[in-house]
């Protein structure tokens, strides 16, 4: 779902981009206002596991792979401004420094990821949740049913951005200019397997997390509960600076375990590079990946033009002096993730009023 330089027209591109800044700005105000020693860390935890979930590829029907990418558990713990500036961030570092979707799509990775995702699975996690007790395991199934329809929004707004290039964006052969696959090809490609692999693996994710918040510090739970929600009492007093340690432990097993990401063979749909899509050996199986859609004899002008764009600096989370492919794998989820980490103290750091003292309340903003 991390669109490639090329496969969006520019116009396409800045229009996403603009779509997204508004976003971004009301985030940044609610963030400024209610910043304090709580905040940060929770937003750089959130940010920082939405960037490692991504990397733990599964396979999908077809020979391609998808992932989860937590921006549902993000706007359950966060609230859903917080929830698309972190998983923004991960979105940016991935991009820059990794190559995982392009510099001019970016806007668009971060409209249909961050901003869909996260402004889907909030209203449905509390619409299911209702008023039930923080404990309670109906909160476990809203939070699997957000993450279900936040990531098949957002695989769908990818799926129609992708196919509206060739409808509008083509040459006077009438040969697209970016990506090749029309409506009927990418609509139906990208649903089958977020609807049913990588919808499943998102709902698990997250009522497994939510479940394990449960346990650990359902406080963390509170902020965006809604009115009305109970709680054990020593649910009440749970939420102190540290309770955090139990999320900490837990990214870093995950950080021990992305090599496993490397399983699942194949690329994601619609992220296959302009000199696969130019290979007549990697034609046959992308054009069985996608219906059968025959592709151009050449790459489409304007995504090769694009796709140079930019060069990260660590492609596929390959350092490339690393002959070992899952070490190199895993000391790029290491170093994205202090990335992140510190990228997210950055922007709090530059927000922080100059006064001393912070808001009273939740230091979760809706």
């Amino acid at each position: 779902m991390h669109i490639p330089d090329g496969y969006l027209s520019p116009g396409t591109c800045a229009a996403l981009y603009a779509g997204a800044a508004p976003f971004w700005w009301v985030a940044l105000r609610r963030l400024k206002r209610v910043l304090d020693a709580r905040v940060v860390p929770r937003l750089s935890l959130i940010a920082a596991f939405s960037f490692v979930v991504m990397m733990f590829n599964i396979p999908l029907p077809g020979g391609t792979t998808g992932h989860a990418v937590g921006a549902a558990l993000a706007a359950i713990v966060l609230g859903p401004s917080a929830s698309i500036l972190a998983v923004s961030t991960a979105l940016a570092i991935q991009a820059f420094f990794f190559g995982d979707g392009g510099i001019t799509a970016l806007g668009a990775n971060c409209f249909n990821i961050a901003i869909v995702g996260s402004l889907v699975a909030y209203p449905v996690y509390r619409a299911i949740a209702g008023r039930a007790a923080l404990e309670s395991p109906r909160r476990v199934v809203a939070a699997g049913l957000s993450g279900y329809a936040a990531i098949n929004a957002s695989a769908l707004c990818a799926a129609v951005e992708f196919g509206l290039q060739p409808m509008f964006f083509h040459d006077a052969s009438g040969a697209p200019l970016y990506c090749p696959y029309p409506l009927g090809v990418a609509v139906p490609v990208m649903m089958l397997g977020h609807l049913t692999i990588a919808g499943i693996a998102e709902f698990v994710l997250t009522g497994g997390v939510v479940a394990f918040l449960q346990r650990t510090d359902p406080a963390l739970l509170a902020a965006t509960a809604g009115p009305g929600a109970r709680s054990n009492p020593d649910a009440a007093t749970a939420g102190s600076p540290g309770s955090l340690r139990p999320l900490w432990v837990a990214l870093g097993l995950l950080l021990v375990l992305t090599p496993l990401g490397l399983l699942a063979g194949g690329s994601a749909w619609g992220e296959w590079s302009a000199s696969q899509l130019a290979s007549p050996a990697a034609q046959h199986a992308i054009a069985d990946a996608s219906l059968h859609h025959a592709l151009p004899s050449v790459p489409p002008a304007g995504l090769e033009r694009l796709a140079t764009v930019w060069t990260a600096p660590f492609p596929d989370y390959a350092p490339p002096l690393l002959r070992s492919r899952a070490l190199g794998y895993l000391l790029s989820a290491m170093f994205g993730t202090g990335l992140v980490v510190l990228a997210t103290i950055g922007v709090a750091a530059l927000l922080r009023p100059r006064r001393r003292g912070s808001a009273d309340g939740d230091t979760v903003f809706p």
